[in-house]
């Protein structure tokens, strides 16, 4: 069964951003304030440089430091994109989910 989380996890963050790629299958990602939902294919995190859709299959939180705003999420990562207003971002990733 595929985990849901519609909670945002809100932390403390340094005003850097940075996002370290390894092998697609390990993401480190610095400089998030709060990861807002997540589950195996998507997570939607708010990092200092703004809102970060992370696509995928086999997505899992490998490391969350809330006091440094350090997350890793492991599994295959196939997409990353910014985007400028989360709602009407995610009503985009669903739709173009459902027309693929």
């Amino acid at each position: 069964m595929e985990e849901i989380n519609n909670n945002p996890i809100r932390f403390e963050t340094n005003p850097y951003h940075n996002i370290v790629l390894k092998d697609r299958k390990i993401l480190e990602i610095t400089g998030v304030k709060q990861i807002d939902s997540f589950d195996s294919n998507e997570f939607l995190m708010e990092t200092a440089q703004g809102w970060l859709v992370v696509e995928g299959k086999e997505l899992t939180l490998g490391k969350l430091d809330t006091e440094r705003g350090d997350v890793s999420i492991r599994g295959l990562v196939e997409n990353m994109s910014y985007i400028s207003n989360k709602k009407s971002g995610a009503r985009e990733s669903v739709f173009s989910k459902l027309f693929k």
